[in-house]
């Protein structure tokens, strides 16, 4: 019944949009109750796949062009970036079932970190500034575990 709710008016989305919408949604991306954005970006997707087959791509070809349309620059989610740095460096101190719990309640208050950095370079975990951010989101619970607990 859940699920059929979160859902409802969207079921007129194509393939791309359900799977864009569905990869939002799992990432927890801002752009998952984004509905234009997400037309927008299946129309791209379903053109770059036409386009592809127009222009003599195979099937598969055309669908991993499409695929990298439709998620350009949306590689790396705070929601994803923060959970990995909850699981990697405080696994002792955050119990895995409250890991999520813990990283929702979190992300709201660590959002200004992530405005200095640019999460939809798709390079951006092999740049330096992912190893910076890494570190200051580390601090940053560390201060609030020290402050608040789990």
């Amino acid at each position: 019944m859940n699920n059929k709710k979160k859902n409802e008016g969207r079921t007129d989305f194509s393939y791309y949009g359900l799977y864009l919408l569905d990869y939002l949604t799992t990432n927890k991306f801002e752009q998952a109750a984004d509905e234009a954005f997400i037309r927008e970006r299946t129309d791209r997707a379903a053109e770059a796949y036409e386009q592809a087959r127009l222009e003599g791509y195979p099937a598969d070809g055309a669908q991993e062009l499409a695929m990298k349309v439709l998620t350009e620059g949306l590689r790396y989610s705070k929601h994803a970036i923060l959970r990995e740095v909850v699981e990697n460096e405080f696994a002792g101190e955050v119990p895995g079932e409250k890991c999520e719990a813990f990283t929702q309640k979190l992300l709201p208050l660590v959002g200004n970190v992530f405005s200095i950095y640019d999460l939809s370079d798709d390079n951006f975990a092999l740049s330096p500034e992912y190893d910076l951010l890494y570190t200051e989101l580390t601090g940053a619970v560390i201060l609030y575990i020290e402050e608040y607990g789990v």
